[in-house]
């Protein structure tokens, strides 16, 4: 199994990106996804993750009406839209898939920098 993770960057506060996570190797559309993030100096996060069939997700409460999760199992892809950007948001975003209640299978981060 592989994960792709791909469009961070350095952005300003308030802006906005979406990231983008490609899944191959496995029936994508078979797995919850997520996404997780680790700041400088602190512990890997759980940040949103989203059912099989979109029809639930989850946000932590520090990213609830910023961030959103959505999958396109078609082309094996899960995203997270990413709104008013904040500088706490700052880290490495990593995509996950889950297999038995666990995170399984990590892909290797996209870099998010927002400035001030």
């Amino acid at each position: 199994v592989q994960l792709q993770a791909s469009g961070g960057g350095l952005v300003q506060a308030g802006d906005s990106l979406r990231l983008s996570c490609v899944v191959s190797g496995r029936t994508f559309s078979n797995y919850e996804m997520g996404w997780h993030r680790q700041a400088p100096g602190k512990e890997r996060e759980f940040v949103a993750s989203i059912r099989e069939s979109s029809l639930f997700a989850q946000y932590a409460d520090s990213v609830k009406g910023r961030f959103t999760i959505f999958r396109d199992n078609a082309k094996n892809t899960v995203y997270l839209r990413m709104n008013s950007l904040k500088p706490e948001d700052t880290a490495v975003y990593y995509c996950a898939d889950r297999v038995a209640s666990e995170w399984n299978d990590w892909g290797q981060g996209t870099e998010v920098t927002v400035s001030s």
